[in-house]
């Protein structure tokens, strides 16, 4: 039987646990109120924050339950996120890893090419960091790269653009052909939205950093960018791997349909797991405890 103690810990250690959800959304809603006033904007319809957190709490219990199907079963997974800046992808990645074994799902977020990348074949850079079997690999921006910012900044030719729309479909499909499960997703915000959560950063000193030269010269590009995206899903929206486009302007809906739909995206089961029996605490008579000197601890402060 638990103890009062023990159980008293334990609801700590829920509580704790719930809070780091908490911040984060309070972080958010603390940053639309250092805007409100000088960027108004009409009043959505959202999720209540107990429907939000009930709802996001479920369908992170349902993907441990997926992480497990595909561990035991030796899946490959890889999901890409793609989107424009301040669509949202950081933030659903967030909700999709938060209680996940990082030694199955992992996150790859790859800086810009270096010179030796720029000169070899185009997806050698990404083949590189694809799961395993058992793994699940989340692309925070992917090959797609070369579809978006390479295209309007100018960062590749048109040979080469071209040469990318004739190779995606096939590596691809090469990948799907090799067993691995992959879902392509495109969060999806209005010219109005981004330039709010652009605002948003500026007005924020802790959230300026996210700002790069990149992003503000894509707010004056947003037509060339929207065509460009208009290409890249109608050319690489393929039967074996097809575009999921995610309804981002409320961060809420979008990272709970986004899971929501990726949890469909594999017939997941209970996994069979032994029951767990913590050993006794071995103690040995000619074993004492050395006293840590008092300046090798952290000042506590709080």
């Amino acid at each position: 039987m638990i103890e009062d103690n023990q159980l008293s810990r334990i609801k700590d250690e829920i509580i704790d646990s719930f809070d780091e959800e908490l911040e984060m959304q309070l972080d958010e809603d603390r940053l639309d109120d250092l805007v409100a006033e000088t960027m108004p904007r009409s009043a959505d319809e959202t999720l209540d924050r107990r429907t939000y957190f009930r709802e996001l709490f479920r369908l992170q219990h349902e993907l441990v339950r997926l992480q497990d199907w595909v561990q035991y079963k030796k899946l490959k997974m890889v999901v890409l996120f793609e989107g424009r800046d301040s669509a949202g992808k950081g933030g659903a990645i967030k909700r999709v890893i938060q209680r996940l074994n990082p030694r199955v799902c992992r996150v790859v977020a790859l800086p810009a090419p270096t010179e030796r990348e720029r000169n070899q074949w185009y997806f050698q850079r990404y083949t590189a960091h694809l799961p395993t079997a058992g793994e699940m690999v989340l692309f925070d921006r992917s090959w797609y790269n070369r579809a978006g910012v390479e295209r309007v900044m100018g960062f590749c030719s048109n040979d080469e653009l071209d040469e990318f729309f004739r190779s995606v479909p096939e590596f691809e499909r090469m990948l799907v052909r090799s067993g691995i499960i992959l879902v392509k997703y495109w969060f999806s915000i209005t010219d109005e939205e981004q330039e709010f959560r652009f605002n948003m950063r500026i007005s924020d000193p802790l959230k300026q950093w996210k700002l790069s030269p990149m992003d503000l010269e894509s707010r004056a590009r947003w037509e060339e960018y929207t065509k460009a995206k208009e290409e890249m899903l109608e050319r690489t929206h393929i039967p074996e791997a097809p575009w999921w486009v995610v309804q981002a302007v409320d961060k809420r809906k979008a990272r709970l349909n986004c899971i929501a739909h990726l949890l469909g995206q594999i017939p997941y089961e209970d996994v069979p797991k032994p029951d767990i029996v913590l050993p006794n605490r071995v103690r040995n008579s000619d074993y004492t405890r050395h006293p840590v000197p008092p300046e090798m601890y952290v000042p506590e402060v709080y």
